[in-house]
């Protein structure tokens, strides 16, 4: 009974070294992306061109 108890101590103090580096990544900015939303902006007008394009197909097969 006792290596429960060492096991559930030992694995709720791995949890909290985990909960503690994932904290610390946040706060330093390890989860920021700087370059997607900047790439993004390039590629929207060609979305909305492709979007329209078929758009334009699917109305004029309907037709």
């Amino acid at each position: 009974m006792s290596v429960i108890y060492l096991l559930i101590s030992i694995s709720i103090v791995v949890a909290i070294g985990f909960f503690i580096a994932f904290i610390t990544a946040v706060k330093t900015g390890q989860y920021d992306d700087d370059y997607t939303p900047s790439v993004r902006m390039l590629f929207d007008d060609e979305l909305k061109k492709n979007n329209q394009k078929q758009i334009q197909t699917t109305a004029e097969k309907k037709v």
